[in-house]
């Protein structure tokens, strides 16, 4: 019997966001049941109204709320327009009339609910910002007991930052958040820069599935994720040779379903939440030290992190699961 993961996914759309959620939605071992919403790449107004836009026009109806619009404790920027476009999805044209509401709920208490009424069965995919999921464990200090696990797109160990020298963006946008959400003891793997910036998803690729699947969901990604290669083949130089954008949000949906495709080391995370080095993820690699400084303690949650992937076969995955047929007509 194959294992179906239920999985409310925490989300701030953004391209990447949607290449995720629409690999989510056509794979047959992901059940999603839920969509929270947070601001990173755009509003989370504007995150929202994505969520509903992208699941609506690929005909499915999911509950979508509405979560945290600022950090917790800093300041907050505005979303990076000249990556994502104004409206997160590459400056659309035009849109269809969909008229579907948000789930009343905010975003915190729709985790919450959803992990009490569901105990152990489902996980949580985050790949914004953090403070949706550390307000409901503000709300619901058995959150992490409630919860199967938590896949976090964020972070970096080895490989440089995309915000600063050291930091990435998920994790810098609200450091505070993330550093109370790694300090919980919940199941959590982090699928960071060390292997988003490993796996390069095409152009290509993206047309070559709207021609096939000739759909106004694939019309729309083929849209967004053009806009998006353009940013990308305008900062690094492999990715200009076969244009296409990094599959930040894509592989915490990947490790989920195709764990064995990653290498992992686990450990104490802790994240700087001020001054230069804001929102740098920090690894302890040498957990036999007893280091004097507080803050690593033996007794402190260990994580999982990704280290290293098999991009290949990523790629392959991704091919197979957008290409059959799950778009409803």
């Amino acid at each position: 019997m194959n294992l179906i993961h239920k999985v409310i996914f925490d989300t701030d759309p953004g391209v990447d966001d949607a290449i995720a959620l629409y690999f989510a939605l056509a794979h047959p071992a992901i059940d999603l049941i839920g969509i929270t919403t947070t601001f990173g790449n755009v509003s989370v107004a504007q995150a929202a109204i994505n969520a509903l836009y992208l699941t609506a026009i690929a005909g499915r109806e999911l509950p979508v709320t509405q979560g945290l619009s600022a950090p917790l404790s800093k300041a907050p920027v505005a979303p990076p327009a000249f990556i994502h476009g104004a409206d997160g999805l590459g400056n659309l044209p035009a849109r269809r009339s969909t008229g579907r509401p948000l789930d009343p709920r905010s975003s915190a208490q729709f985790i919450v609910d959803s992990a009490r009424s569901q105990p152990g069965e489902i996980t949580l995919v985050a790949v914004g910002p953090l403070g949706n999921l550390a307000t409901a464990l503000q709300l619901e200090p058995a959150l992490p007991a409630l919860l199967k696990q938590v896949i976090v797109m964020g972070g970096t160990v080895l490989e440089p930052g995309n915000v600063s020298p050291v930091a990435e963006a998920n994790i810098w946008n609200d450091p505070h958040a993330a550093d109370s959400v790694f300090a919980a003891p919940w199941k959590l793997t982090m699928v960071g820069l060390d292997v988003t910036h490993r796996v390069v998803t095409e152009l290509s690729f993206f047309e070559t599935l709207a021609r096939r699947q000739r759909h106004i969901a694939t019309d729309t990604l083929l849209h967004a994720v053009s806009f998006y290669a353009t940013f990308y083949s305008g900062l690094y130089k492999h990715v200009a040779k076969s244009p296409g954008c990094f599959a930040h949000d894509l592989l915490a949906f990947i490790y989920l379903v195709r764990p064995e495709l990653f290498t992992l080391e686990s450990g104490c995370i802790r994240v700087v939440c001020d001054g230069l080095a804001q929102g740098q993820t920090i690894l302890n690699r040498r957990d036999f030290i007893d280091y004097p400084q507080n803050g690593w303690e033996a007794s402190r949650t260990r994580s999982q992190v990704c280290l290293q992937v098999d991009a290949p076969a990523c790629l392959n995955l991704l091919e197979a699961t957008l290409m059959a047929d799950w778009l409803k007509r």
